[in-house]
């Protein structure tokens, strides 16, 4: 079974994440190390996502694959020569608006 962005949403609401948004990257995108003051809950829906986790081992996300960034860990990503879709899950930790 699919899952589609209305399955996806209410999951993500009903786990208590405050948004839930569609973001499409161009291709070859990339973003330098940063943070976020939210945790991210999301999953590839079209393309190539390369995410650079502190700490972690790189890994290399296509379609179907999931990721999961906790507020204020540095991270870095790279988007495929097509560009990418996401659906990603956002829960303000510190009672900040989302940013990025």
């Amino acid at each position: 079974m699919e899952l589609t962005f209305n399955q996806f949403r209410s999951l993500m609401l009903a786990a208590g994440y405050d948004e839930v948004i569609e973001r499409t990257w161009p291709p070859q995108t990339r973003l330098e190390e940063h943070s976020h003051p939210f945790e991210a809950n999301g999953i590839v829906v079209s393309g190539v996502m390369n995410l650079f986790v502190t700490g972690e081992s790189p890994r290399t996300l296509s379609s179907g694959d999931t990721y999961h960034v906790l507020a204020g860990v540095m991270h870095a990503e790279t988007y495929g020569d097509e560009g990418t879709t996401v659906w990603a899950a956002r829960k303000n930790n510190d009672n900040h608006p989302p940013t990025t």
